[in-house]
């Protein structure tokens, strides 16, 4: 079976949850609890959005959400985000390593956190446009969507970090 790309307005989603939708072709098949996820989570926020059904099977590919029209566009991006809920830093109170244990007192869009990222080279991870992504000890993420873009205190405190 070939696969079916998902592009400008061929479908309609209707949100059937918190996390999941209902897919309409304007050829008139129907897709039911179809749940939008990421193929390449870290470096592709807006392109190749799979369509998993109930068992895990791909129905569809979103190529680019950046194709659909904007109300389609806004009800597959909440559902991403409710499934990818990933604390924003917004400031960085203290950081400091001991015994190979990086500690981070911070800040984020969720109230204060405690990050420990017991090994750095796996735990912290900068990326494209100046992102920043934490995984701690316990496998909790946070990121940091602009590291520029933090005050300088915390920009001194993380930098030697990364």
């Amino acid at each position: 079976m070939a696969r079916l790309y998902i592009e400008f307005d061929m479908a309609r989603f209707t949100r059937k949850d918190i996390t999941h939708v209902d897919m309409e072709l304007f050829d008139g098949r129907k897709f039911e609890n179809l749940e939008p996820r990421r193929l390449f989570p870290l470096s592709g926020m807006e392109k190749y959005i799979t369509l998993l059904d109930e068992e895990g099977i791909e129905r569809a590919i979103i190529r680019d959400m950046r194709t659909l029209p904007p109300n389609e566009r806004q009800l597959i991006e909440s559902c991403l985000e409710e499934y990818y809920l990933i604390p924003k830093v917004t400031r960085i109170n203290l950081c400091e390593e001991k015994y190979g244990v990086v500690t981070i007192d911070a800040e984020t869009d969720r109230g204060h956190a405690i990050i420990e990222i017991r090994n750095i080279l796996h735990g912290m991870k900068l990326l494209y446009n100046s992102r920043v992504l934490l995984r701690d000890g316990n496998d909790n993420r946070y990121e940091i969507p602009d590291i520029s873009k933090l005050d300088k205190h915390s920009i001194s405190l993380i930098d030697s970090f990364l």
